[in-house]
């Protein structure tokens, strides 16, 4: 699946929500979200900004996959479909 080019910082926030994601600070123009699965917390900083560079959202999308155990296509199906 193509990512999308128009995803802000925020959107993607909401986006992890589904899967228990939650604001847990915020340091200049980066959140910080923190989740537990399976016992393990897991932090991960996105960037506040209007749109996020393709390779900082991909990175972010597969480090979520890897935590979850998830493969990264279904992730991405499952975030961004209409």
């Amino acid at each position: 699946m193509k990512l999308p080019r128009d995803m802000s910082g925020e959107e993607l926030a909401q986006l992890l929500g589904r899967y228990g994601y939650k604001s847990t600070r915020q340091t200049g123009s980066h959140m910080r979200l923190t989740t537990i699965f399976k016992g393990i917390e897991h932090h991960i900083t996105i960037p506040q900004h209007k749109s996020l560079r393709i390779g900082t959202l991909s990175k972010i999308l597969k480090d979520v996959a890897a935590y979850l155990e998830m493969d990264l296509h279904l992730l991405s199906e499952e975030l961004f479909r209409k």
